[in-house]
């Protein structure tokens, strides 16, 4: 019985649109993958939105991609659960969030919200913040959120965007701590010297003090 192999390649960025303008997949001059299109069976995959677990518009990822391919099927991911969780109200009933919100009431203590504030959809969703803050509101816990700001997900310069809604929401709720880029607070490859920034501020309030510059 003779062996057949499958190879799985995968390219990451390259996909499949009938407008060339701005589309370097179809600009490029790529014989081969035009020989395979021509001669071997083709489908397509939908890499965003509900046809890999996200919601409608929202567009995929590396992360979101690999999981997809590696289950088969449709795997839902978290930005999706907690947006179910959001609106059907079972947020609040969460095992970690409710011991949280309990601990704090019983304490006398606030409940701190580390986290990216943006609405890039690969760290963070801006309404699941929102959200949390409310919840905590309606569990009589003040927050304070020490907001790490995007501008990789997001476009630079564009902190002031997702600061002013939620410094509104925090109106008798809650404040904001402190403030760093995502440089500092979530590098990935460990390097303690920019990770020390971010918790230094967090844990000593360490840094550069003033009051809100995003307010209008």
């Amino acid at each position: 019985m003779s062996e057949t192999r499958l190879a799985l390649i995968i390219l990451d960025g390259f996909g499949v649109r009938a407008d060339r303008h701005d589309n370097a997949v179809a600009q490029a001059k790529a014989p081969r993958m035009q020989e395979l299109w021509s001669r071997c069976p083709m489908t397509e995959l939908g890499a965003s939105g509900p046809d890999v677990g996200l919601p409608v518009g929202q567009m995929g990822n590396s992360e979101v991609g690999h999981l997809n391919l590696g289950a088969g099927r449709i795997a839902q991911m978290d930005i999706s659960r907690i947006d179910c969780a959001v609106a059907d109200g079972s947020l609040g009933a969460t095992p970690a969030i409710a011991e949280a919100l309990a601990t704090a009431r019983a304490q006398g203590g606030r409940l701190h919200l580390l986290g990216l504030v943006s609405d890039g959809g690969v760290h963070s969703s801006l309404d699941h913040l929102l959200a949390l803050i409310d919840v905590a509101a309606r569990a009589g816990v003040p927050v304070v959120v020490h907001a790490f700001l995007d501008g990789r997900d997001t476009p630079p310069q564009s902190a002031h965007t997702y600061l002013e809604p939620l410094e509104a929401r925090l109106v008798g709720k809650g404040v904001i701590g402190t403030v760093a880029g995502r440089y500092w607070g979530m590098d990935r490859d460990r390097r303690w010297d920019r990770v020390q920034r971010a918790y230094d501020a967090i844990v000593t309030a360490r840094g550069a003090r003033g009051p809100s510059r995003w307010r209008r």
